[in-house]
């Protein structure tokens, strides 16, 4: 039997995007994500960024990015005016970050250890 209990909890990537769109104005910005994973949260706000970086270091889950913007691209949701994921996924590590000084307007860090 199916436990129809409701969850009480809200789905904690829900709680993200909402912070996301009501706080950070990413029009026009060059982003880096520390810890990008999957790419799963790049493709919601992809649109609106001028660039975008993730950098991870796991190698399976830069696949697992590129293949999500993939898809991402297939659906205009995730399409800025331009019709394009501005996009790039670096393999590395945060301690020591393969750019210079101000190379971006903002960073992200979340879901990582």
């Amino acid at each position: 039997m199916k436990d129809e209990t409701p969850n009480p909890f809200p789905d904690p990537e829900e709680v993200e995007r909402e912070f996301f769109s009501r706080f950070v104005d990413f029009r026009g910005k060059r982003v880096l994500e520390i810890g990008c994973g999957d790419g799963r949260t790049i493709t919601y706000y992809a649109n609106e960024a001028k660039w975008i970086v993730g950098i991870d270091n796991d190698r399976d889950e830069l696949i697992a990015a590129q293949k999500e913007t993939r898809a991402a691209r297939k659906d205009s949701r995730f399409l800025g005016e331009s019709g394009n994921l501005k996009t790039d996924f670096i393999h590395g590590d945060a301690a020591s970050l393969p750019f210079a000084d101000s190379s971006f307007d903002l960073t992200i860090l979340s879901w990582s250890l």
